[in-house]
């Protein structure tokens, strides 16, 4: 370390620079030859650090940890049970209906391509999709399918089997009643400063951005089932649920309402213009009233940065990837703005402690 500060700073970084890309690369190399452990592991966790805030809600109104983690399971098994009693069902009947009645909607828009080519034609218009119709509908339905496609392999490929589903769920459960002796014992590797500062970072950059997402595509979803079925909006209840599904993840609502605007105009233009002006307006009042208060300036990323982290995410795990790609790439901001300004460094009594044990 001592002879590390005595080299000019960019010579320092030049040597660092090839190392992190040479460990970086065998990391990834780990990660891809243990994919399915990976996935449960990084799966387990982030059930893990949503329970735990729910668990510290409960034990700041004085509760044992043992009787907090008991009634934070007990409240988690009966909101899925909820959900999967009340929701899946209606969920599952509308899907089935929109299978249905979408070849319907796909006939009802080559109609409504039609009278719109034939007012432009009766008008004079210089507009000619009578060549178009086809390919455009083809195009929108072949689009549907291939996105649906990609949901169903992310899922499919997260999800994995029934096996991995009883292994994360077993690991969540330890985690969360072993956690805190689990993380101690990795931390004590680490230079108190920096075991303190990292394990502070971690918590609150994962468990704030899961627990503020997840609140404000609840608050979407929501509103926007809402004004659907005032709307009269067919399937308002799937096509909000859809919505609200979606902004769980970055720049995911507009790809939402796009595709539930476009399946409804395909059946009713107006409805479905309508439909996407009131779901963006939801969302433009959540984004900047609601979310602030939430998340505050949770990341500090740059849009960039934002996007290579998902795509970069979606590459390395699918689904869970895009997940904890957001929190990741900020953790990894937040360690290395502290290294930078000198949070970081290491005090003589410590290096020396690292060293004995060592």
């Amino acid at each position: 370390m001592q002879t590390a500060n005595k080299l000019p700073r960019w010579l320092t970084l030049s040597l660092a620079f090839p190392l992190v890309i040479l460990n970086a690369w065998v990391l990834l190399q780990v990660i891809k030859y243990f994919q399915p452990l990976v996935s449960i592991l990084v799966a387990a966790l982030l059930l893990a650090f949503i329970l735990d805030y729910p668990i510290r809600f409960f034990q700041k109104q004085r509760l044992q940890r043992n009787i907090a983690v008991t009634v934070a399971l007990l409240l988690a098994v009966v909101v899925i049970t909820a959900f999967g009693i009340i929701l899946v069902p209606l969920i599952i009947q509308q899907l089935n209906e929109l299978a249905n009645i979408l070849p319907t909607w796909i006939d009802s828009g080559r109609k409504q391509l039609q009278n719109f080519q034939s007012w432009a034609t009766t008008e004079q218009l210089p507009i000619n999709l009578n060549g178009l119709v086809p390919q455009i509908l083809d195009r929108i339905s072949t689009q549907i399918q291939n996105f649906t496609g990609r949901i169903l392999s992310l899922v499919l490929d997260t999800i994995g089997s029934l096996v991995n589903i009883l292994l994360t769920l077993v690991l969540t459960l330890y985690l969360v009643l072993n956690g805190e002796s689990l993380w101690d014992g990795i931390f004590l590797w680490f230079p108190s400063r920096i075991g303190t500062y990292i394990r502070q970072s971690i918590r609150e950059d994962f468990q704030n951005y899961f627990i503020g997402q997840f609140i404000l595509a609840t608050i979407l979803a929501s509103v926007v089932t809402l004004a659907f079925l005032v709307l009269r909006v067919p399937l308002g209840l799937l096509f909000g649920l859809v919505i609200g599904f979606f902004a769980l993840f970055p720049f995911g609502t507009g790809i939402g309402i796009s595709i539930v605007s476009s399946l409804v105009a395909l059946n009713d233009f107006w409805l479905g213009i309508e439909a996407a002006v009131v779901a963006v307006a939801i969302d433009q009042f959540n984004s900047n009233f609601v979310a602030p208060r939430i998340l505050g300036n949770f990341t500090g990323l740059n849009p960039v940065w934002v996007v290579i982290s998902l795509l970069v995410g979606v590459k390395l795990a699918g689904l869970l990837g895009l997940l904890v790609a957001i929190p990741l790439a900020s953790f990894i901001k937040s360690v290395a703005d502290a290294w930078r300004e000198g949070k970081l460094n290491i005090e003589p009594d410590e290096e020396n402690f690292m060293l004995e044990k060592s």
